[in-house]
This record gives C-alpha cells, sequence and structure tokens, in this order.
C-alpha cells in the first residue's frame, strides 16, 4: 500500500468506489478473496486508487469487520492507493480512530452524516478524529445540508479545515438536474483550490464538472466494471477533447440509470456479480437486495458494460 503523502497531481485521476463482497453465511463475512478478484479487475483496467465507502456499505461495517478491512487494504501493492472511509457519526469516528492509527493510509474520508448537525460542530469533531487517527482526511459533500442548515457556514468550516491541512482533498457529489450549473459548488472553489476537489457521481456529470469548474478528476461506482471506459472518459476530458469523451460517457447511462432507481450500492453490487467480476454475495442489513426481476433487467445492462470494455482493451492492444 502507497504510503507517501499526497500530492497535488494525486487528484487528476479517476478513484473507483468498489462494493465488498460477503459471503452468503450466518454473518455475512467479508469476503476477502472475492475482493481480491475485484481489485485485480480494476488494476487490470489501469486503476491505482481505490476509495472504499458507501459502496461498500461502510456505514453499516461492525467494528471487527472495519479492524480486518484496514489490514486487508494494508496489503495493497506499493502502487496502489487504498483509501477507507470513516464514520459518519462522532462516536463511531472516535471508535475506528485507534484502529486507522495503526497504519499511514496517506487519508481517510468522512462520510457524510445525517444525524444533528452544525457547521461548528462538525467542524471539532472533525478536528478531534484528525488528531485521534492521525492522518489526514477526505471530506465527502454529498448534500448542500451536510454541514448544518447554514450552507456557507459549512463551506466556511471546510475551507479552515483545508487551510489547516487537516482535509487534504473533497470528494463533491451533490445531484444536479443540469450539473454544468452549480452555485453551490462555485462558492466551494472560491474558498479551496480546485486542484484538491474530485467530482464524485460517477460519470453522469464528470465530463460537466472537469470541463466547466476544473476539476482534476472523478470517483466512479460503474467503473468498477467498466475501468478502462472510465479512464477514457478521464483522458479525453484531460485533453479537452468534450465531443470525444462524450459517447463514451454515455455508454455507462443505462447502469447509472438503475442505480440511481433502485440504489447505487445495492445495483453495483449486483451487477459485479452478473457481470463475472467476483462473487459479492450477501450485502449488510439495514438494506435489501435486489430482487430476481431486477436482477433480470440488471444482467444484460451490466453484461453490456463490461463487454463494451472488454473491447476498448482490445482495440488498444491490451487484451
Amino acid at each position: 500500500m502507497r504510503t507517501s503523502p499526497v500530492q497535488t497531481s494525486d487528484w487528476r485521476g479517476v478513484f473507483p468506489v468498489p462494493p465488498l463482497a460477503r459471503r452468503r453465511d450466518a454473518r455475512r463475512t467479508i469476503d476477502f478473496a472475492e475482493n481480491d478478484r475485484v481489485v485485480k479487475h480494476l488494476v487490470a483496467g489501469g486503476m491505482t486508487r481505490f476509495l472504499y465507502g458507501g459502496n461498500a456499505f461502510l456505514y453499516h461495517i461492525t467494528l471487527a469487520e472495519y479492524e480486518e478491512l484496514l489490514g486487508w487494504l494494508n496489503g495493497f501493492a506499493d502502487n496502489m492507493w487504498a483509501i477507507p472511509s470513516a464514520g459518519p457519526c462522532y462516536g463511531r469516528l472516535m471508535d475506528q480512530a485507534p484502529l486507522l492509527r495503526r497504519y499511514a493510509f496517506p487519508a481517510v474520508m468522512h462520510l457524510p452524516s445525517g444525524d444533528p448537525r452544525d457547521a461548528s460542530g462538525i467542524e471539532a469533531g472533525i478536528r478531534d478524529f484528525a488528531e485521534a487517527c492521525g492522518q489526514p482526511l477526505i471530506l465527502y459533500l454529498k448534500d448542500e445540508n451536510n454541514w448544518g442548515g447554514n450552507l456557507m457556514a459549512g463551506l466556511d468550516a471546510v475551507s479552515r479545515l483545508v487551510r489547516d491541512g487537516i482535509c487534504i482533498g473533497i470528494k463533491y457529489a451533490v445531484v444536479r438536474q443540469n450539473p454544468e450549473v452549480d452555485n453551490y459548488l462555485a462558492a466551494l472553489l472560491e474558498r479551496v483550490p480546485k486542484e484538491m476537489v474530485v467530482s464524485g457521481i460517477g460519470e453522469r456529470p464528470a465530463v460537466a464538472h472537469m470541463r466547466y469548474f476544473g476539476l482534476p478528476g472523478f470517483t466512479t461506482g460503474s467503473g468498477c466494471l467498466a475501468p478502462n471506459l472510465s479512464n477514457r472518459i478521464l483522458e479525453h476530458n484531460q485533453k479537452g477533447e468534450w465531443d470525444a469523451a462524450e459517447p463514451v460517457r454515455q455508454l455507462f447511462i443505462p447502469h447509472e440509470d438503475l442505480r440511481d432507481g433502485w440504489g447505487p450500492a445495492r445495483v453495483l453490487h449486483a451487477a459485479t456479480e452478473l457481470a463475472g467480476i467476483a462473487a459479492a454475495g450477501a450485502i449488510p442489513p439495514f438494506i435489501t437486495e435486489l430482487n430476481d426481476e431486477q436482477k433480470a433487467q440488471l444482467a444484460p445492462v451490466a453484461q453490456q458494460l463490461v463487454a463494451s470494455d472488454t473491447s476498448v482493451m482490445s482495440h488498444a492492444g491490451i487484451a
């Protein structure tokens, strides 16, 4: 696992947010052999950054499982950046901090909280956690109200955490009907360097966020099925080839539509297995797995996305 400090250039890339495979036993234990298969698939597609968070259902992970997960991530190859998430609530953060402190992760992401909160309170809690875990943080802005009802107070708190070196990256994932117009994102970029903010909602807004706001990279769930295609979008965007990026982006939309309709994480979890990448297995409560009818609708969509990705590999002379 990479342990060197994060540089500005590290945000210029694609950050897969993989599912977390589990066995179908009584305790739904984590299946690290199947998770190795997911990682192998991503590495074959040119991925070196791995962000474990919502798609891995880390909101519902037990502390014992979290300890196992960190040990597994620590075993990644030296050129691979493993990023665990923590939280979201204060008590869980502080319970996880001693486990994180055993390792030298370059960054840890704080999962967004839906609990009673305000900007100054979250800022104080984040500072406590950063000191306790001994590692810099990535903040996840998923909703305008993640930092309480006062939007600008929340952004000001984020900027102070950036100024003090506690926050070194931001995953921006506020959904807009038209991602080209986003006053909240614009206000964020007035307070923090755009070079440290990555688009956090997959391929759907990735082109718009990089084109109109100058963001350096993006996270991806669907790219866990099609990593070569995600990297192709990034390459086109970095060259300003926006028209070339658009048809590649469109290949993801059928899968993204199902994720938006049925729940992003549960769809990706099922798609990983239906596409033959790995036996993703069970998911933890409080989430219900897709039913047979949904899986029958999802299977050809997931398989077509992987087939398109394989075609890209073949044409590039990789396969």
